[in-house]
């Protein structure tokens, strides 16, 4: 199965050899603190990393395992039945059945090929009660992989401050750049004020560590931890002392380079096997970073039915309607209906050629004939 479903990195991505001698040194170290209890905000020499690498104070970071931990635990503490919570459409299906499972009214945002629409924020904060916050994912977006101009992340900044609007800004991608220069995030544009920072190591070091971590507005940072404590009692610290360590190494950076290297690669092979397939209707997103590409085929057949084909023909994607809150709620068809989410990360470029050719072929043949 040559899978377009997996938002991971490929195994030659991980730096598998460096990182256990990390953890080595690690051990070597500090081995009696970071293998017993501690603190549930997370490894302190790597929140103070993280805290200086942000311009905070270290009480302001809170250390998970992986970026949606910190989501379960910023919307357990923030959503009640009813809630409402404003997100993207489409935007990242974990947290969408996350709010489902709370009650959240989750209010759908429309969005264009420069991501979110400040007007889309603004009429939704005029039609009802104050929201717990906005979930946005601005650069290089999961499922779209779209990001957000700098004119409208100074919108949503603007917003923000007017309308007491908290900002959950994700950023598990943003370091993953293959064309382009970085652009500001919106908590670095409201210098940390009303927006909680969300990123990962998951996608720069390797997923399986576990390291993700939030930056937030200090009382709800101290309710986070109070929280993570009462959830886990204390963190995995050897995971995140061997992340301190690839770090104060400098392999970072180095690392960062290599991985946008095999990506950037896998990525122009995406776009170029879906130049050469896809029907002439078809139409696709071309991010600049991250691992998805979406899809879009107005004359094919629902993607739920084009899944089912695809597989039977040795291929797997994610429908696009996952992406939507209808299709959490069971309501799904109101949204991404005739959408593809294809992430290029973990497989190879031929297989991304030849897994793009059988969409291709299904494509055409499902789309009507023209008139």
């Amino acid at each position: 199965m040559i899978s377009f479903a997996r938002g991971v990195p490929a195994p030659e991505c991980l730096a598998v050899e460096e990182l256990a001698d990390c953890a080595r040194a690690a051990l070597e170290r500090d081995g009696r603190a970071i293998l017993s209890y501690g603190p549930g905000g997370g490894y302190g020499p790597l929140r103070e990393w993280l805290a200086e690498r942000h311009g905070v104070e270290p009480s302001r970071v809170v250390i998970t395992s992986g970026s949606l931990q910190g989501f379960v635990f910023l919307a357990e503490q923030l959503v009640r039945p009813g809630t409402r919570v404003l997100v993207e459409a489409p935007t990242y299906d974990r947290p969408l059945k996350i709010l489902t499972r709370l009650g959240a009214e989750i209010v759908p945002l429309e969005m264009d090929d420069e991501g979110l629409l400040p007007e889309a924020v603004e009429e939704a904060l005029d039609a009802g009660d104050a929201p717990a916050f906005l979930y946005t994912i601005p650069t290089f977006q999961n499922p779209s992989g779209r990001t957000l101009s700098v004119e409208r992340r100074l919108r949503i900044a603007e917003l923000a401050r007017a309308r007491d609007l908290l900002v959950l800004e994700d950023d598990p991608y943003g370091l993953v750049r293959y064309d382009g220069d970085p652009l500001p995030s919106i908590f670095e544009l409201t210098r940390g004020k009303g927006v909680a920072y969300a990123s990962s190591f998951s996608k720069t070091i390797a997923p399986g560590v576990r390291v993700g971590y939030f930056v937030l507005p200090p009382e709800l940072a101290a309710d986070i931890e109070a929280l993570a404590v009462s959830t886990y009692i204390s963190p995995p610290y050897l995971s995140q002392a061997t992340v301190l360590e690839f770090l104060r190494r400098e392999s970072f950076e180095p690392n960062l380079e290599r991985v946008n290297g095999l990506l950037r690669e896998r990525r122009d092979a995406m776009l170029e096997a879906l130049a050469r397939e896809m029907p002439d209707d078809a139409s696709w997103t071309r991010p600049d970073g991250g691992y998805f590409v979406w899809l879009e085929l107005p004359s094919g057949p629902p993607s739920t039915e084009l899944l089912v084909e695809a597989e039977e023909a040795g291929v797997t994607f994610v429908k696009g309607g996952d992406f939507f809150a209808d299709a959490q709620r069971g309501h799904g068809g109101r949204g991404g209906e005739k959408a593809l989410r294809l992430a290029f990360s973990f497989v190879s470029p031929d297989e991304i050629a030849e897994g793009v050719s059988a969409l291709g072929s299904l494509a055409r043949t499902s789309a009507p004939a023209p008139l």
